[in-house]
């Protein structure tokens, strides 16, 4: 290998006359001439179909004349006669089929769309709309695809003594030539929607989908699964229409067991995958991780992700707190309504930036951080018996007292931060928010259950019942308030985890990490933190705009990368060299931007016979 020079410049140079393979066709794809197989790809392949923008002399090359109407579009016409159908539909579940469709015939103009449309398609293709989605999925999954298309890879729990033969035969039949990432749930706690069962699946589609589109991971090195393992949901158990298997779920002894199987059959197949656990019931969720994490490249996305991604905000908001309010970090106080997984990874991360950046003891941190369960202020003393995950933070200088309500929770603790991770929509009623906004000047309200009809409070109850002072961040979009002091429109934050994964998977990929450490989860949130513009910092924004979610991706993706050098993690040889740049994480960002997917480079979809 060449020996780097001391800039950033001559080290980007040297990383593009070198690029890995990751960005470039797969191998298969190129053949010496023409033929019937590559005529067939054109037409029925997902991603190298190109519909009516096919070139007139590519349609002659492959013998295609006659296949199309003999007008040859942009991209751009092609995007908006789609934008013009979508728009035409009156519900989001109608909206999220179509866009499927889209996605399993031109995959390309599908990631035209989500490119260029962000903020509109997002919503439709992720949450609010995709937990409709997951709930209907038995319902409207023959009508995603054309037949014989491959849109998620389906493993039931008897299927895993022949799991890796499973697996090769899909990624062949899907044109997967070697998966760089998998998103992987069982179904069990599908948002704040509880036990869905193979309906899950809309949730490893649509994350992976959030890779391509945020972080620029080629959709061909991306596997969603879903884990079969039957369902304890009465509801689908009896649909006649339900399409999982209808069995309830294996006890503990025998999940851990097959999950060990899937795992191995996993890594055995692709070494080098990145897997991320996705909405796994809590005890489950917290045991994966606590297995699997220093064993191979793998993250939780509810329990690392989120709080990652509301660290980042928590960075910002006290920041913007101690500027408005005077308000010193180490006398905060954050009560968190709903102890789930996710609640505990936000509660957990927390306490680990107090400890790092302010200097606190572990004790310390802790004493900051409050939960409310279903029974009230979890407390060593309560009477009941505790979910393991919960043990750690619960109080024990409550002097005997317990608090049932929510209401005498905050008036016991006084706290300068509200955060919702129940799953109860309008938990958060507009007498808990006059009590925030009677306790702080400028409280810091966070409700982040998905989807929007299990989001503790909406935008507009926070802005009217905290006289328009609170600092909010929501997990679903809400729309923008138009205040009634000043007449003008703000922007509601949005602490959603598509801030966090994609760039944290593409900076695990492009480091090729051996594992996902603490640490590279803290630099994710630090690196989105550090994005907000001047514009943003001045008009009080604690999350930037999504419209720059693919420059905030690359960010995050070379903070990752950087800490993976820094941790001796990283074992890409291109990127070894970057702690001996004069700054590496400019260099790690112009490496980052040479690995990501373009949906606008011709040359990643034209087929061998049409290039000879």
């Amino acid at each position: 290998m060449k020996r780097f020079s001391n800039n950033a410049l001559s080290f980007s140079r040297t990383l593009a006359q070198q690029r890995r393979c990751y960005t470039q066709p797969s191998s298969g794809v190129h053949s010496p001439h023409a033929s019937a197989v590559q005529s067939s790809k054109a037409l029925t392949s997902p991603y190298y179909n190109q519909s009516t923008s096919m070139p007139a002399q590519t349609r002659q090359a492959l013998g295609l004349r006659g296949y199309h109407p003999p007008a040859v579009e942009t991209l751009d016409h092609q995007q908006t006669r789609a934008l013009q159908f979508l728009r035409a539909k009156t519900t989001a579940l109608d909206k999220y089929i179509f866009l499927a469709q889209l996605r399993n015939s031109n995959l390309r103009l599908f990631y035209k769309l989500v490119n260029d449309q962000f903020e509109e398609v997002a919503p439709i293709i992720y949450t609010p709309t995709v937990g409709e989605a997951c709930v209907e999925y038995s319902n409207i999954y023959p009508f995603l695809a054309p037949p014989g298309s491959p849109d998620g890879l389906y493993v039931t729990i008897n299927d895993l003594p022949n799991l890796k033969e499973i697996i090769r035969s899909y990624c062949a039949k899907a044109g997967l030539d070697a998966p760089e990432i998998t998103v992987i749930s069982d179904g069990s706690r599908i948002l704040g929607l509880g036990d869905l069962g193979v309906n899950g699946i809309g949730i490893p589609i649509g994350k992976l989908q959030l890779y391509v589109g945020a972080a620029g991971i080629d959709p061909r090195k991306t596997l969603p699964i879903i884990l079969d393992f039957g369902t304890n949901n009465e509801k689908y158990l009896d649909d006649p229409l339900y399409l999982g298997l209808k069995q309830n779920r294996p006890n503990d002894e025998k999940f851990y067991a097959s999950m060990d199987q899937v795992m191995s059959s996993i890594y055995e197949a692709f070494p080098d995958i990145l897997v991320q656990f996705e909405d796994f019931q809590s005890d489950h969720a917290f045991g994966l991780l606590e297995k699997y994490q220093n064993k191979v490249l793998c993250f939780n996305d509810d329990i690392q992700g989120t709080g990652s991604v509301i660290l980042s905000g928590f960075m910002n908001a006290i920041k913007l707190a101690e500027k408005k309010s005077g308000v010193l970090p180490q006398d905060h106080r954050f009560v968190f309504f709903g102890a789930g997984s996710s609640a505990i990874g936000v509660g957990k991360q927390l306490q680990a930036y107090f400890m790092n950046h302010y200097g606190l003891s572990e004790d310390q941190s802790k004493k900051m951080i409050y939960y409310v369960d279903s029974k009230g202020l979890i407390t060593q003393d309560r009477g009941d018996k505790l979910a393991q995950h919960k043990v750690y933070f619960a109080r024990n200088d409550n002097n005997e007292d317990q608090f049932k309500s929510l209401a005498q929770v905050l008036d016991y603790v006084k706290p300068t931060a509200l955060i919702g991770l129940s799953a109860q929509g309008q938990a958060f009623t507009p007498d808990h928010l006059k009590q925030m906004a009677t306790l702080n000047q400028h409280p810091i309200v966070f409700p982040l259950s998905n989807p929007m009809t299990n989001a503790e409070c909406t935008f507009e109850q926070a802005m009217i019942n905290t006289d328009e002072r609170v600092i909010f961040a929501s997990g679903t979009a809400f729309p923008s308030f138009v205040s009634k002091k000043t007449g003008q429109s703000v922007t509601a934050g949005q602490g959603n985890n598509m801030y966090i994964f994609p760039g944290l998977g593409l900076g695990c990929l492009c480091s090729k990490a051996t594992r996902v450490s603490d640490g590279m989860i803290y630099a994710a949130a630090q690196g989105l933190a550090n994005t907000l513009s001047p514009a943003e910092l001045e008009q009080g924004h604690i999350y930037p705009a999504l419209t720059r979610i693919r420059e905030v991706s690359a960010k995050v993706a070379a903070a990752v990368t950087v800490q993976a050098v820094k941790e001796k993690l990283a074992t890409e040889p291109r990127v070894l060299q970057l702690l001996g740049q004069p700054n590496p994480e400019s260099a790690a960002l112009e490496y980052v931007h040479e690995q990501m997917w373009d949906v606008n480079q011709d040359d990643h979809f034209i087929t061998a016979a049409a290039s000879s």
